[in-house]
């Protein structure tokens, strides 16, 4: 369906038109603009320097050309250093008042190699990164020696290289996760500003609430100016792949549940002015934002608050009413719950998802609930107690329903409900759970099973029974089996396990005319 004249009809138009806009991960999107790279068009460092270059080769001064410009001299002076972004009718009246071309600021190259090596430096010293340090900046200018501009240069580029190899390690990979995981705690894993990009896409589409089809996703993904086009030949390392010069967002084929969340976490990326990751912490923030886009736009906050409210005025909150009301994955149903339920229903939460060995692959608390951790703080990989709700769930015989425990911890005492399922590959639990003085929300709060955790304590259930212990003493040798991924370096790129000759490969076999 063309866009109507008041829609976008670019990317860039439709971030335009969603602005202001700030992101979970721990750079916002300023800071990654200010990187810029090649074939995203100048940032306004470059743009700053080129002025600047072009000023002075005229051989005219800050107050000249501010004048005829009809700014201050101090705001062109932060036009130069790039410290403040020009509008395009403030542009082209400093390029008139050097009698020159728009196109020539407009330039991705620097209009010199000192100028490059400036905006090198610059950019360098304007990071996360160089702030973590502690170190004062070096100010660049004529009266910087060319080679010591060098020397600094080469000894940031070196410093990236550092922190590339360590990020590489499971090591920093577990500490980003641990650290994502506290800022989702900070904030009750509640993020205003992509709850308010998801409504103005549905919004703008007209949606009236209730479950979101294909149609709707397809609708969604046209006024952002894309299309969506299901393959059988998508590269096995990726989820989905992005045609940004054609606009096409490629999806594997899938069930409509499962290729309608595809679609809208690969359109978060544009939605949320993602660019590629710098770190592998940028990567998992991202990862999380998207899915977080995807879960606000299938279960909308404007109408699963009022839903989740009601449900809490009956006494009678239940994860699998709010999975089948707006047709969803039990998944994203519990995750979605965790996003409102303390910020509008006052409720703290905790959050697991993990397999029938008690290994965790996502978890999320701001209830108090102590979830085993390595050194690094990280909890992916660690196994829970096998007398939680979400271990318990799979001694039931009939794993389609749902199953409540309270449990007794050291930190208090628990209720949760989970389910459990058999995937392609191996089966898994979802748990959502909540302190004692809250469960009278809840349907289920009148199970009668009950559990007692006392771990981290290692006798509560990891270390064997000293009968059985003393039995075998010195008579057994279990062969462990390592996950190779603990033991090997991260996958090297911007989008780590992605292999990138193949995504290409993928794209070049697609005709133009789709």
């Amino acid at each position: 369906m063309p866009a109507s004249p008041s829609e976008p009809t670019s990317r860039n138009d439709f971030l335009d038109a969603t602005a202001p806009r700030r992101l979970v991960s721990p750079a916002p999107v300023a800071s990654l603009t200010a990187r810029g790279s090649a074939g995203e068009g100048p940032d306004a460092l470059t743009i700053g320097k080129r002025i600047r270059h072009r000023r002075k080769s005229r051989g005219q001064t800050l107050d000249a050309v501010a004048q005829r410009v009809g700014i201050s001299p101090s705001a062109l002076s932060l036009i130069e250093t790039g410290r403040r972004e020009a509008r395009v009718s403030t542009l082209g009246a400093i390029a008139a008042a050097l009698e020159t071309e728009l196109a020539e600021f407009l330039s991705a190259d620097a209009p010199s190699r000192r100028a490059k090596l400036e905006i090198e430096l610059e950019r360098a010293q304007r990071s996360a990164e160089f702030s973590e340090l502690g170190i004062g900046p070096v100010r660049t200018g004529p009266r910087l020696p060319l080679d010591a501009l060098e020397s600094l240069v080469a000894l940031h580029q070196a410093l990236a290289a550092v922190k590339a190899e360590r990020d590489t390690t499971p090591e920093h990979a577990r500490r980003a996760n641990a650290d994502l995981r506290a800022r989702m705690r900070a904030s009750d894993n509640y993020f205003p500003e992509i709850e308010q990009a998801a409504d103005a896409l549905l919004r703008r589409i007209d949606h009236e609430g209730g479950p979101l089809t294909r149609f709707g996703v397809t609708r969604i993904a046209e006024v952002m100016g894309f299309t969506l086009h299901t393959v059988s030949d998508l590269p096995a390392s990726t989820r989905t792949v992005t045609d940004l010069a054609g606009h096409r967002i490629f999806l594997p084929a899938a069930d409509g549940a499962e290729q309608r969340t595809l679609a809208l976490a690969a359109l978060g990326h544009i939605a949320l002015g993602h660019r590629p990751p710098g770190s592998y912490a940028e990567f998992l923030a991202q990862r999380v934002e998207v899915n977080y886009f995807a879960a606000a736009t299938l279960v909308p906050e404007r109408w699963a608050v009022e839903f989740l409210q009601q449900a809490k005025l009956r006494k009678d909150i239940e994860i699998e009413d709010l999975r089948d009301h707006f047709l969803v994955s039990n998944e994203m149903a519990a995750h979605r719950f965790t996003n409102l339920a303390t910020r509008h229903l006052q409720i703290p939460v905790h959050f697991t998802r993990i397999n029938e060995y008690g290994v965790i692959y996502k978890a999320y608390s701001n209830d108090g609930v102590q979830f085993p951790t390595d050194p690094s703080g990280s909890v992916e990989g660690q196994r829970v107690c096998r007398y939680w709700t979400s271990r318990q769930v799979f001694e039931q015989a009939d794993w389609s329903a749902s199953y409540q425990q309270y449990t007794d911890t050291p930190t208090g005492t628990y209720w949760c409900t989970a389910a459990a399922s058999r995937g392609e590959r191996e089966a898994t639990s979802v748990a959502v759970g909540t302190p004692y003085e809250h469960v009278k929300w809840f349907r289920g709060r009148g199970t009668p099973h009950r559990g007692t955790s006392r771990c981290p304590d290692p006798r509560c259930c990891s270390t064997p029974p000293a009968e059985l212990a003393e039995r075998w003493a010195g008579l057994s040798w279990p062969s462990a089996r390592v996950q190779s991924n603990l033991l090997a370096a991260l996958p090297a790129g911007a989008f780590p396990g992605v292999d990138e000759t193949e995504v290409l490969e993928f794209l070049d076999r697609q005709p133009r005319d789709r």
